[in-house]
Parts: C-alpha cells; sequence; structure tokens
C-alpha cells in the first residue's frame, strides 16, 4: 500500500488527513468545507472593494448623508466584517474533522491577506490624505505578502509556528479596519484623526510581528 507521502507527490492538491481511515488511501477531498469556506471569502474580496468605493467615484448615488450612509457602503463593510470573522472557522474546522489539504493552505493565506489588504487600500483612496494612508497601506503590504512569500519558498522545508505577536497582529487588524468601516459616521469628516493613532498602532505591530517572525526563522535549532 502506498504511503501518503506518494499519494501528496502524485496529487499535490489532495488532503493530507482524512477524518477516519488511512490518508494514503482515503485522502480528504479538495472540495472539502473548509477549501469551500476559503473561496467564499475569497469571492466576497472583488465584490468589497466595488461595495467600499462604489459611491466614491458617483458620490451622486449616495443616500442623504453621504457615501457613508449610502447601502453600498454598508454592505462592502458587512463583507468584510464577515470575511475576517470567519478567519479561524475554516481552519479550525479543517484540523478538527482532519481535512487539512494542500489547497487549503494555500487558500487561507489569499483569503486573508486579500480581504485585509483590499481593505486597506480601499481606505486609503476614500479617507485623504494620501500621504499619510499610502505609505502606512504599502508598508503593511510589503510586510504581509513578504513574509507570505517567505514562508512559501525560503520556508518551504521548514515549519515556523504562528506565535503570539502573529496572532496579535491578524486580530488587532481585523478590529481595527471593522472599527473604521462601521463607524464612518461617527467619525465624520474627523476621519483621518481618528484613523491615525489606530493604524499605527496596526503599522508597528505589524512590522514587529514580521521582524519577530525572520528572527525565529534565521535561528537555528538548537537556539530555539
Amino acid at each position: 500500500m502506498a504511503d501518503s507521502r506518494s499519494l501528496l507527490t502524485r496529487n499535490p492538491l489532495r488532503g493530507r488527513f482524512v477524518r477516519d481511515g488511512d490518508p494514503a488511501t482515503e485522502p480528504a477531498s479538495i472540495l472539502c468545507l473548509p477549501n469551500v469556506i476559503s473561496l467564499v471569502r475569497i469571492a466576497f474580496i472583488p465584490l468589497m472593494v466595488w461595495a467600499l468605493l462604489a459611491e466614491r467615484f458617483d458620490p451622486a448615488q449616495g443616500w442623504p448623508g453621504g457615501w457613508a450612509s449610502s447601502w453600498a457602503h454598508w454592505l462592502g463593510a458587512g463583507l468584510f466584517v464577515v470575511g475576517i470573522a470567519t478567519d479561524a472557522i475554516d481552519g479550525h474546522i479543517a484540523r478538527r474533522r482532519r481535512l487539512v489539504t494542500d489547497l487549503g493552505i494555500f487558500l487561507d493565506p489569499i483569503a486573508d491577506k486579500g480581504l485585509t489588504g483590499a481593505a486597506l487600500v480601499s481606505m486609503a483612496i476614500m479617507w485623504p490624505p494620501a500621504a499619510f494612508w499610502w505609505p502606512v497601506v504599502v508598508l503593511i503590504l510589503l510586510r504581509e505578502w513578504g513574509i507570505t512569500w517567505w514562508r512559501a519558498v525560503a520556508l518551504k522545508d521548514r515549519v515556523i509556528p504562528a506565535g503570539s505577536l502573529g496572532k496579535w497582529k491578524t486580530a488587532v487588524q481585523g478590529v481595527v479596519i471593522s472599527v473604521l468601516l462601521l463607524f464612518p459616521l461617527a467619525v465624520g469628516d474627523t476621519a483621518p484623526w481618528t484613523a491615525w493613532p489606530l493604524m499605527l498602532v496596526v503599522l508597528a505591530l505589524t512590522l514587529w510581528s514580521g521582524i519577530d517572525y525572520l528572527v525565529k526563522a534565521y535561528r537555528k535549532p538548537s537556539d530555539a
């Protein structure tokens, strides 16, 4: 009977584990529930961007009270909140039911970082001044996708578990972006001044967690 490694070599998109049975003979389907959830979250991204920016480029279509009171903005904000709130659901289901797949490992960070990055870019377009937003957004995106690339390419033969800083970074990013999207009317014209300190906290935590990850990646096993 072929072992699980040979099975994954022949078909790398199939599951590493299954709920019951030998993974070498009964791999998880690539269309298992965790992967479907990740795909739905990815599908949220273009719709969210359209909804958030619809009134920005066509303010005449906004409801009374401005773009922030339009149904499109609330749709975009709702898609982000739902998408980011389900961040841990697909991974939890995959681990609990032993439905971890290579495809799922590939899709999950795309969904997480795609939602966060698209929301950040949308906010940079919605709220001036660009001199503040774009440097912050670019630095965050460089860290997020840079570490993702590093993990997939340079560290493909090693596994560096997510540390507490990384988990805090993800949680703070999701909360801050959700707050800024859900309460634009509360901050009104002062939205940039409310957003700046919050985003600086996000930036600091994002860069700090990235540096911490790189230090762990370069550390020898004997030093761990």
